[in-house]
């Protein structure tokens, strides 16, 4: 237990991050981390040493996400404005602050395949093998809507056109 348990607070800061990608909120992104903990250890004599102990973090974790959008589908989703309204307020940013806030806004116009395989491949460095394993799709299928998701994104951030507008100012 206490290798096991060494091994899995090694994994949190990954799962956090990729929890905070997909809720894009930091609480439900702890919440969901928190669950995907719980149940690595009730389950933990399912998982074999030797194998890859973070494909099968991330394979719960991506599983209770999914199982949590599907419920607040169900239940319908309130949300008091009291709570959000932090973020509802603009500040004054720069370049780069827009730039990524044009990102995080394109990646959730992303279907949420695409999102899921960018995020772990783009955000986590994982290897195509190990997103393919997370998500329960073929290898293909990970290639595929990882070409069509960064597809989208350089499309929904206008990434083509101010290139060409850049081109032609140098010209």
């Amino acid at each position: 237990m206490d290798d096991f348990a060494g091994l899995v607070e090694n994994e949190i800061p990954r799962l956090r991050r990729y929890a905070r990608a997909l809720t894009r909120d930091a609480a439900r992104a702890d919440d969901l981390v928190q669950s995907c903990l719980v149940r690595a250890v009730a389950k933990q004599h399912l998982w074999q040493p030797g194998t890859d102990l973070r494909a099968w973090l991330f394979t719960i974790l991506h599983n209770q996400h999914v199982n949590d959008v599907r419920r607040g589908i169900r239940e319908g989703a309130a949300i008091p404005v009291e709570e959000v309204a932090s973020a509802l307020t603009v500040e004054a940013s720069a370049g780069a602050s827009l730039q990524l806030r044009d990102l995080e806004r394109a990646l959730t116009r992303l279907p949420e395949e695409q999102r899921q395989v960018i995020l772990l491949v783009g955000l986590e460095g994982m290897r195509y093998e190990e997103v393919a394993t997370i998500l329960g799709i073929p290898i293909g299928t990970v290639r595929s809507r990882l070409s069509r998701g960064r597809e989208t994104l350089r499309v929904l951030m206008d990434m083509d056109g101010a290139r060409a507008r850049a081109a032609a100012r140098a010209a």
